[in-house]
């Protein structure tokens, strides 16, 4: 009977403060896009070299957790060549909203703990923007539609792993992240030009 008594406090410890919240930024470690050129058109990619964005845990008892975050980044990319005799030159830009909901484990450690992490991502352009031009021309049309545009949104797999710092009241988190997307946002018909399916990052959580 004592030992349940003890585990149901531990369990109501465990709980008494559930959710930790803060900020997540890092890196890509790849490309957003990948590129190949041709004869007549080739297209150069892009690709900012930040994500950020909140992150929130709901910290379950035995070392488990359910993750959210919020990512934000920005890419672009622009092709020029000669399109049904004309020569054009085209740009994209966009962002790129990932959403991704994991669930943790980390390891019993006193002050680091080593964690991994899976579960699923959803990924969506924000805000696209296309333009193009004929050489010679005096005008640019600009719109929100894209001839190599694909999926707006599309949902990826996602694993991880990393290291929890507890200091003082912060929690601290370098981590390796890894997604497999189902689809591509950006497939060109010529096969000139298409979003990267594989896509690693380095991220950095600060969680209070």
């Amino acid at each position: 009977m004592k030992l349940f008594v003890l585990f149901l406090f531990g369990v109501a410890s465990a709980f008494s403060q559930p959710f930790t919240f803060g900020i997540k930024a890092g890196v890509p470690l790849t490309d957003f896009v990948s590129t190949v050129q041709s004869p007549n058109f080739g297209f150069n990619s892009t690709t900012n070299r930040y994500i950020i964005g909140p992150t929130a845990e709901l910290r379950l008892p035995f070392g488990l957790g359910v993750e959210v975050d919020a990512l934000y980044r920005h890419m672009s990319f622009e092709g020029s060549g000669t399109i049904q005799n004309a020569i054009q030159n085209i740009s994209t830009s966009t962002g790129v909203w990932e959403f991704p909901l994991l669930v943790k484990y980390r390891f019993p450690m006193p002050i680091a703990r080593p964690f991994v992490n899976a579960g699923v991502a959803w990924d969506s352009l924000s805000g696209v923007k296309h333009s193009f031009s004929e050489l010679g021309g005096s005008n640019t049309t600009t719109t929100s539609s894209n001839p190599q545009l694909h999926h707006s949104t599309t949902i990826g797999y996602v694993v991880g792993a990393g290291l929890d710092v507890h200091a003082i009241f912060l929690h601290v988190s370098p981590e390796i992240r890894y997604t497999r997307w189902t689809s591509e946002h950006f497939l060109d018909p010529n096969g000139l030009l298409h979003s990267n399916r594989n896509q690693a990052e380095f991220l950095l959580g600060i969680t209070f």
